[in-house]
């Protein structure tokens, strides 16, 4: 009987020293779960050019001049020069943390824009993968992209608080150019910019007139469920969360998804427009895609983002 206390310590200690090696181990998962959201390519200061394969399927090349990487020529295939309907003007600007960031600024030659749109990407490559967003520009748009910390020319770590920082320090460039004042100011977001864009809309929404989301998701623990079960849930961390965010913010927004998209759930964008003020609109995109509207929906989404700020 004396020896029962002395076993149950020693039980107690062995499931001390387990629970603490499963916390332990589930704080180290964790950690690289978080890390494995962002998928940046970065680009050396010294590159001269870049290829970038379009959606119909030709090869186009950007060979850059100068430091702050301004695309002097524009190659199909490696062998055509591409003639622009518009301008791409390559901006240097400077984060909150210091960091210097690139962005193209894109705008038609034959027109002038009546609504600029601020650009916030996906997880993955660099703005040149974001050219068919130039689509747009047809139908009375100008559009701002650039790249978030540690994604191709931009400096400083790709981080998910970063991401933040670096959507806020984009719209503050943008408000001071000229060519921005004038017109009608949205926040276009698309998969992982589309959970971060009501965050940003939220904070500056009397800085901007609407918000577009693309394929964005609800919550990041929504996501992780999605795709890792209950355990995805856990390890995650949640950062900004865009529920909570959306429910602030009080002017139009449009929001479009496809049910068949296979990178985001079509209930986890829905989820988040449900969540939503009025006034907005949801826009069911039928083709079984991800991020595809600027490529099959360009002249209806411009359309319906017109209406929604009630410009021609």
């Amino acid at each position: 009987m004396e020896l029962l206390p002395i076993f149950m310590t020693m039980r107690k200690k062995q499931y001390h020293v387990l629970a603490t090696f499963v916390i332990f181990s589930l704080f180290l998962s964790g950690c690289s779960f978080n890390k494995t959201v962002l998928h940046p390519t970065k680009f050396l200061k010294t590159t001269t050019n870049a290829a970038w394969i379009d959606s119909n399927a030709d090869t186009l090349c950007f060979y850059f001049s100068g430091c702050n990487h301004q695309p002097a020529t524009l190659l199909k295939n490696r062998k055509d020069t591409v003639v622009l309907s518009y301008t791409i003007e390559s901006v240097l600007f400077t984060n909150a943390q210091g960091d210097t960031l690139n962005g193209w600024f894109l705008k038609p030659k034959n027109q002038a824009p009546v609504i600029t749109l601020l650009q916030l990407h996906g997880n993955a490559g660099t703005l040149y993968n974001q050219l068919k967003m130039s689509s747009f520009l047809k139908n009375g748009f100008q559009i701002f992209i650039f790249d978030y910390s540690g994604f191709g020319f931009s400096q400083g770590k790709a981080s998910r608080n970063n991401l933040l920082t670096d959507a806020l320090s984009a719209l503050d460039y943008l408000k001071t150019r000229e060519d921005v004042k004038g017109t009608k100011l949205v926040i276009y977001g698309q998969s992982l910019g589309g959970n971060l864009a009501p965050v940003v809309a939220s904070k500056r929404q009397n800085e901007t007139d609407g918000l577009v989301i693309e394929g964005g998701f609800s919550t990041y623990k929504d996501m992780a469920a999605k795709k890792f079960g209950f355990i995805g849930r856990i390890l995650i961390a949640e950062k900004h969360n865009s529920l909570k965010f959306i429910k602030t913010y009080n002017k139009p927004l449009l929001s479009m998804h496809s049910p068949g998209d296979k990178t985001v759930p079509f209930d986890l964008g829905k989820k988040l427009f449900d969540t939503a003020n009025e006034p907005k609109t949801f826009f069911e995109m039928p083709k079984k895609c991800h991020l595809c509207g600027s490529v099959y929906y360009s002249d209806e989404i411009s359309q319906k983002i017109k209406s929604m700020l009630n410009t021609k």
